[in-house]
């Protein structure tokens, strides 16, 4: 089976953001728990474990959250690896991309560790509360890509020529 230029585009992209996720994680282990490196205003990089879902919430640390999140990421980034097969534009291979590493790379540290790995800090911008990482940024931006994509008026259908009965 041969795949299409958008299908490749959307598992290269997966691919190399879940590498990326994966080795800024690596490295945000040796940061000390809780303690905040300033990078640069109003970037700064505090180290958390997240044990609930997105941004935090939910927080309960049972086992059932982490086996139930990683089962609901694993199965989000499995649907989405399937559908990019199927013909899309490249605004949702894009989008599928985003969503499939983010999901996957969350997944693999609840794997790994029973929570996720936090670290990329704006606190300072008085708006935004939340620690997160290159997995969750990823599914922030492929879950605006999908809106905006499904905002998009449908091309009207080709006329068919009149039959010459």
């Amino acid at each position: 089976m041969r795949m299409s230029r958008n299908a490749l585009i959307a598992y290269a992209l997966a691919i190399a953001l879940l590498v990326l996720d994966q080795i800024t994680k690596a490295w945000a282990l040796s940061l000390p728990e809780q303690t905040s490196v300033e990078v640069f205003w109003p970037l700064q990089f505090t180290r958390i474990w997240n044990n609930g879902i997105s941004f935090g919430l939910f927080q309960a640390g049972h086992e059932a959250v982490r086996w139930g999140m990683t089962a609901f990421n694993l199965g989000v980034g499995v649907l989405l690896a399937v559908w990019a097969l199927r013909p899309i534009r490249l605004s949702l291979a894009l989008s599928f991309g985003l969503l499939i590493a983010g999901a996957v790379g969350n997944a693999i540290d609840r794997i790994r560790f029973g929570a996720v790995i936090d670290f990329i800090d704006v606190q300072r911008l008085g708006f935004f509360p939340w620690i997160f990482n290159v997995a969750d940024a990823a599914i922030t931006l492929g879950a605006i890509l999908l809106l905006l994509d499904s905002l998009r008026p449908e091309r009207p259908a080709t006329p068919e020529a009149p039959s010459s009965d």
